[in-house]
C-alpha cells in the first residue's frame, strides 16, 4: 500500500470516528436533558405531595368552619404566591350558595372580585363540579368590565363530597402573574380532603352519655 493510499485510509477512518463521536455526543446530551427533566418532575412531585401532607396535618383538631376555611387560605396562599382566594360553598340545607372571605382578595372597579358571580353563574359552575378556567367561566356567563378582567388570572377548582357537589374555590391572582396548571395541580390534591373536612365541621357534634 502506498504513502498515499495510507494516508486517504487514515483520514476516512478519522471522519468516521469524528461522525461517531458526534452521534454519541448526541445522544448523551439528549439523556442528559431527559434525566434533567425527569428530576425536575420528580422534585415537582415531591414539592405537591409535601404540600399535601403539610395542609391535611394542618387540619387535625379544627373542627369549625370558619377556621377550617383560615387554615386553608393561608396553606393555598402560601402554595399560590399572591393569589386571592374565596370559597364557594352551599348552605348546610343544600340549597343556597354563599361566600367565605377568609382572607383578601382582588378587586376589580373597587368591586371584590367574588361579587361578579352572580347566582346563576356561581349555580352553573357548581353543577359543573370541575376545573374551571377563565374562558370555561366567561363561557356559563360571567360578565364584568373586559379591560378589568384582563388584568386578572382566576380559575375555579370543585368542592364535592364522594361526587355530590359542595361549591367551589375561586383562585384569583393579578396579571402578568398568571396562574399556572402546576399550581392548580398543587391546590387540586387537597379539595378533596378540604371537602371531607368541609362537611366534618358542619356535622354537629353531639356529647357523649
Amino acid at each position: 500500500m502506498s504513502q498515499t493510499q495510507r494516508q486517504q485510509r487514515l483520514r476516512r477512518l478519522i471522519k468516521t470516528l469524528n461522525r461517531e463521536r458526534k452521534r454519541q455526543a448526541s445522544q448523551i446530551d439528549i439523556l442528559c436533558s431527559d434525566l434533567i427533566s425527569a428530576q425536575r418532575a420528580f422534585v415537582s412531585r415531591l414539592d405537591s405531595i409535601g404540600f399535601a401532607a403539610t395542609f391535611y396535618k394542618s387540619l387535625l383538631g379544627t373542627t369549625d368552619l370558619r377556621g377550617l376555611l383560615t387554615r386553608a387560605d393561608a396553606l393555598i396562599r402560601e402554595a399560590v404566591p399572591g393569589a386571592g382566594v374565596a370559597f364557594f360553598l352551599r348552605q348546610s340545607d343544600g340549597c343556597r350558595m354563599g361566600v367565605v372571605r377568609a382572607g383578601e382578595t382582588l378587586t376589580l372597579d373597587g368591586r371584590p372580585l367574588e361579587d361578579y358571580f352572580d347566582p346563576e353563574v356561581v349555580d352553573r359552575i357548581c353543577k359543573s363540579n370541575r376545573p374551571c378556567t377563565a374562558g370555561d367561566l366567561y363561557a356559563m356567563g360571567l360578565q364584568g368590565n373586559p379591560r378589568a378582567f384582563g388584568g386578572v388570572s382566576l380559575a375555579t377548582l370543585p368542592l364535592s363530597d364522594f361526587g355530590r357537589p359542595l361549591g367551589f374555590l375561586l383562585i384569583c391572582r393579578a396579571m402578568p402573574s398568571a396562574l399556572t396548571g402546576e399550581e392548580l395541580h398543587k391546590v387540586g390534591l387537597i379539595t378533596c380532603g378540604l371537602s371531607h373536612a368541609i362537611v366534618a365541621a358542619r356535622v354537629p357534634l353531639h356529647a357523649g352519655p
